[in-house]
């Protein structure tokens, strides 16, 4: 799988700027989009591009076999297609995509998967249950849920 070997990351109550949040459990699965899109590995970023459009989307799961090989944002495929002499309807996902992709279970909570990917300074986690993609958390959903939680009384 093309999943990153990320080590957990540990929080220390009351040892960051957001102490007062540390008893919050708020999981993966609150706020991830369920994976209703992915793509092929084999096909065309021409085919990629068109989807994303469609679909109002900024990343896509790549499969080759049903199994996660990896990622593809809007920014690779932007990046790529700018390229001198990149036909998009010739190159292939597989050339343009990320293959280190960080993935996390449905019940990972949501402190590691922010705190990991701001680390990491990617886009997106891929949420896998059983060997199956189930979700993606993007930056986006991050967003949704700080705006959730900052709408909350602190007590």
């Amino acid at each position: 799988m093309a999943c990153a070997n990320a080590q957990r990351l540990q929080f220390e109550k009351g040892g960051t700027s957001c102490a007062h949040f540390a008893d919050m459990t708020i999981l993966a699965n609150e706020y991830m989009s369920a994976t209703t899109h992915s793509i092929g590995a084999d096909q065309m970023l021409s085919v990629a591009h068109a989807m994303m459009r469609k679909h109002h989307i900024r990343h896509l799961p790549v499969l080759t076999g049903g199994k996660l090989v990896g990622v593809l944002s809007d920014r690779d495929l932007r990046f790529v297609e700018a390229l001198r002499d990149v036909d998009p309807n010739r190159v292939r996902i597989d050339d343009a995509m990320a293959t280190d992709v960080y993935c996390i279970e449905p019940s990972t909570p949501l402190l590691e998967v922010a705190t990991h990917m701001a680390e990491l300074k990617c886009g997106s986690a891929v949420v896998m249950h059983s060997g199956k993609v189930v979700g993606i958390v993007t930056t986006t959903d991050l967003c949704r849920a700080l705006a959730d939680v900052l709408k909350k009384p602190v007590a």
